[in-house]
């Protein structure tokens, strides 16, 4: 990763990022500019109250073609909001917020929750997650190094609740 003049880092058109609240160790996102809000990729979507809070509970396989690793996640829902995918199709969507974490760096942004089983990437980074932070270097990826990758290699065959 370096620093450009304006001290914005460079970040790859994909790259290996984490969610540590929702406890997602690592998970492959790809940096689209032209999607305004991110999108997670989640199934069996449930959701429940816990004192008068709109909480939502989820499924996420993270790594791609690999549904055997699942991680399950809770968090506050912050609204529904209708949402236009690249084939101009609307969905009725949950919005949360969570925090990314990637090269060291940790911020909050705001995701949709969506069924991504036949998109590449489980997550897509939008405009609004990035605000300003980056300059995005088109013809490199995985910036701060592919170690992510790894989480997933000490995991037996079979689900991971938490």
């Amino acid at each position: 990763m370096t620093a450009s003049e304006d001290n914005k880092a460079i970040i790859g058109w994909r790259e290996w990022v984490a969610l540590p609240d929702l406890k997602i160790p690592a998970i492959k996102a790809k940096i689209d500019t032209g999607a305004r809000t991110s999108a997670l990729h989640a199934f069996d979507i449930e959701v429940f109250k816990v004192k008068n809070r709109k909480k939502v509970r989820f499924g996420i396989h993270p790594m791609q073609k690999n549904t055997s690793i699942v991680c399950y996640c809770e968090a506050d829902v912050k609204e529904q909001r209708m949402v236009k995918d690249s084939g101009g199709h609307s969905e009725q969507r949950y919005i949360i917020h969570t925090t990314l974490s990637w090269a060291n760096k940790l911020w909050p942004i705001e995701v949709n929750l969506t069924r991504r089983d036949n998109m590449k990437f489980r997550i897509l980074l939008g405009r609004s997650a990035l605000q300003g932070r980056f300059l995005i270097d088109l013809d490199r990826s995985y910036l701060a190094g592919r170690y992510l990758a790894k989480a997933y290699r000490r995991l037996k065959t079979g689900g991971r609740k938490h």
